[in-house]
């Protein structure tokens, strides 16, 4: 605002000078900052929205109707664990009275590793509905003793379960003749 223009009066100027009026008394700076502030007002922001949803691939056979136990996982678990050459990182998703609702694979590493983010274990439980949910993942080495990796992603998970509200029952390793559980050992009181 100069003297000729008081703060109080530069809107009304503003809409005036900018529908066709001429700006007596501001200088070419002070045109300028109206003009760019009048486009300011009208600039829209659009905002993204999301859909996020499940697709089921396929549907698995599978004869129990509730995993009650560390050797119910492996017997779920191992067809499609065993002999497998790279590590592979599977969530099954529960409802309330431990009956499988889905299975997804989190994660398809390497022979030693398979890189499991907490967040990508919890998608699919949330998207599911899931009340529950056991993870396992297979050593293609065929020795099913945990690594500290594996209990170091144990305890992360566990974490990540309780505060958004899901149980995680158990974490299974498959190895070539036996499983380890941690629920089994107790790494997850």
């Amino acid at each position: 605002p100069t003297a000729s223009c008081p703060a109080g009066n530069a809107r009304l100027l503003l809409s005036f000078f900018l529908r066709g009026g001429f700006a007596l008394g501001l200088s070419a700076t002070e045109q300028h900052h109206l003009q760019k502030e009048k486009k300011m007002q009208y600039r829209k922001t659009y905002i993204p929205r999301f859909r996020i949803s499940l697709v089921r691939e396929t549907r698995g056979t599978y004869t129990e109707q509730k995993l009650s136990s560390s050797t119910d996982a492996d017997r779920l678990l191992r067809p499609l664990l065993q002999d497998l050459d790279r590590e592979h990182f599977i969530v099954i998703g529960l409802d309330a009275k431990n009956t499988v609702i889905g299975m997804n694979t989190v994660s398809i590493g390497s022979l030693t590793l398979a890189i499991v983010h907490p967040r990508e274990v919890c998608k699919p439980l949330i998207l599911m509905n899931a009340a529950g949910f056991i993870c396992a993942h297979n050593h293609p080495s065929g020795d099913a003793t945990p690594s500290p990796e594996d209990r170091q992603l144990t305890t992360r998970l566990k974490q990540a379960a309780d505060i958004i509200g899901i149980r995680m029952l158990d974490h299974v390793i498959i190895g070539e003749s036996s499983h380890y559980s941690f629920a089994d050992n107790g790494c997850l009181s």
